[in-house]
């Protein structure tokens, strides 16, 4: 007999990855890139949001959620930089799920809206199985981890359509080798784009921007253009909305 902690998962995933699908439609109609930026605790994702869109609002509309156990002091920087930002509380779940992203958004008109990021709760386990209908999902190794980080989780590495080595000015200081961990990243994803970025002095933010903004667009040209399709998309989040 299949044992029922099995059975329930299996069943929670899939509403999950049926809601993501919903939400991923409803996210193309709008032309809108979705980020979901991943990694363990303090290895720099609220610094790194909080610089990126503000670099991105000179010229385009972003807005962000955010995710954390406790507290709304991420949301609070991002939110300097002048994104409408919405903090979601989990309580004791290591991670976010779509149905939370799609409240918090609820009352937000995406459409024509830029860029969403989604800063997903610190942990590098959990968030690998939760689909939250982005269209990138941003793994963060900081210098500060380790350089075996990659090969002791690579669940969520597997599932990074990019890879950022974070914080690294602090590298020569706490004697890290960036040649090891970029070697170690690709042995577990060959193949995965690799920045190098410090958001506190800026190395690699110019790539990291670009980066965003081909992948922006390259969904546009693919995105429906029409007022028609543009009305469509509002009336579907409103049917996801309301559903339970």
């Amino acid at each position: 007999m299949q044992p029922r902690i099995l059975e329930l998962r299996t069943k929670i995933l899939k509403k999950n990855d049926d809601l993501a699908r919903q939400l991923r439609a409803d996210f193309a109609r709008w032309g809108v890139l979705v980020t979901n930026v991943v990694s363990g605790p303090g290895a720099g994702k609220t610094e790194l949001l909080a610089r990126t869109l503000a670099r991105l609002n000179a010229r385009y509309r972003t807005a962000a959620v955010v995710g954390d156990l406790a507290t709304e002091n991420d949301a609070a920087r991002l939110a300097t930089s002048g994104s409408q930002v919405k903090q979601i509380l989990t309580g004791t779940m290591c991670h976010l799920e779509a149905e939370m992203v799609r409240g918090a958004i609820a009352e937000w008109d995406l459409n024509g809206c830029d860029f969403l990021c989604i800063e997903n709760v610190g942990n590098l386990v959990c968030p690998s199985s939760w689909d939250l209908g982005e269209d990138l999902r941003v793994l963060l190794c900081a210098v500060t981890e380790g350089e075996d980080k990659p090969l002791k989780y690579p669940t969520l590495i597997n599932t990074a359509d990019l890879v950022i080595v974070s914080k690294v000015d602090l590298a020569a200081a706490v004697e890290f080798d960036v040649d090891a961990v970029l070697g170690n990243i690709q042995k577990v994803r060959p193949g995965v784009p690799v920045l190098q970025l410090s958001a506190k002095t800026g190395q690699g933010m110019e790539e990291w921007i670009a980066f965003l903004e081909q992948r922006r667009a390259e969904k546009k040209e693919k995105a429906p253009a029409t007022e028609e399709h543009a009305a469509d998309g509002a009336d579907g989040f409103a049917a996801i909305s309301a559903a339970s």
